[in-house]
């Protein structure tokens, strides 16, 4: 009996909080504001222009990727209900993530605001790694490795455009 009321409670609670809200957009929102950071660190960028490029990415980028994922789901003829919720539980897991990197790098000194911002992104993205190969019964480690491994690809990508940039304005 307390087996079943176990399995009950949890079905119920995976009902109120599904992993798919989450897992779309807050990855590209913690590579992104990651790969940011670094590139623009790299440019030489002002702490003005990095904070403001994390809140135009928060906004003005979470609202074009969620429209995407709507239209999507509109396209594979989801429920409106569904669609609409999932719409903005995408949104908000993106904005909410693009918001704690914006509020480490306002309240730190640039100097350090960068390594905190990677570790932060680091930490969130194998947390989120570590739920999703849990619920699909897949070793975590390998799943943080390979998830954290393209993160690492995509920011060195972004460092190495920053310093081309940084070359190209010193050298003209």
């Amino acid at each position: 009996m307390d087996t079943k009321n176990a399995e009950t409670a949890t079905s119920a609670q995976r009902e109120r909080f599904d992993l798919r809200w989450i897992s779309f957009g807050s990855p590209a929102a913690i590579v992104t504001s990651m790969a940011l950071i670094v590139g623009l660190d790299a440019a030489t960028a002002r702490k003005g222009a990095v904070l403001a490029s994390l809140l135009i990415i928060g906004i003005a980028d979470n609202l074009s990727d969620s429209l995407s994922v709507h239209i999507y789901q509109e396209s594979e003829r989801m429920a409106r209900r569904q669609a609409f919720r999932t719409t903005i539980a995408n949104y908000a897991a993106r904005f909410t993530v693009s918001a704690s990197f914006l509020a480490l790098f306002l309240a730190l000194p640039m100097s350090i605001a960068g390594y905190v911002c990677l570790g932060w992104g680091f930490l969130l993205l194998s947390v989120l790694s570590y739920l999703l190969a849990r619920a699909r019964h897949l070793p975590p480690f390998s799943e943080i490795l390979k998830h954290t491994g393209v993160a690492v690809i995509v920011i060195l990508i972004s460092n190495s455009i920053g310093l081309a940039i940084r070359s190209l304005v010193l050298a003209g």
